[in-house]
């Protein structure tokens, strides 16, 4: 046990000097392992922002197609509409002209009943239409 006391002089330095060299070491260790921590953390939020970034590029994408698809539908309900009106109108229009037509062929019938001469000759524009009826 005295070789031990006679070391203490020695051994002393040795262990103060172990000691701060293992606290210095334990010491970087823990912010080695704080940085990779914070790192992480780090790429993570990065991970985090950029697929809410995308997601939320994605979302506004998708309402500008949902806002273009209804304009387009409804300009296309919108066309409909119209084209049936014009429809409808072209319908009475058709209606009209066959019954203007007949109307003619009978007071043509009429004129040349009560005249013993032939009746006139139709305008140009609606002779066409005059040529198939019975007094043409």
């Amino acid at each position: 046990m005295e070789w031990l006391t006679s070391l203490a002089p020695v051994l002393t330095p040795l262990f103060g000097m172990i000691s701060v060299l293992g606290g210095g070491w334990m010491m970087y260790r823990q912010n080695q392992r704080k940085n990779d921590t914070d790192a992480a953390t780090a790429e993570a939020t990065t991970f985090v922002t950029s697929v809410q970034t995308v997601t939320s590029g994605f979302t506004a994408l998708l309402e500008q197609q949902r806002e273009t698809n209804a304009k387009t539908l409804e300009r296309v309900t919108t066309l409909e509409n119209r084209v049936e009106r014009l429809e409808e109108e072209q319908r009475q229009w058709r209606r009209w002209k066959a019954a203007a037509v007949d109307y003619i062929h009978q007071l043509r019938a009429l004129l040349a009943g009560i005249y013993e001469r032939p009746a006139p000759a139709p305008p140009r524009e609606i002779a066409e239409d005059l040529a198939d009826g019975p007094g043409a």
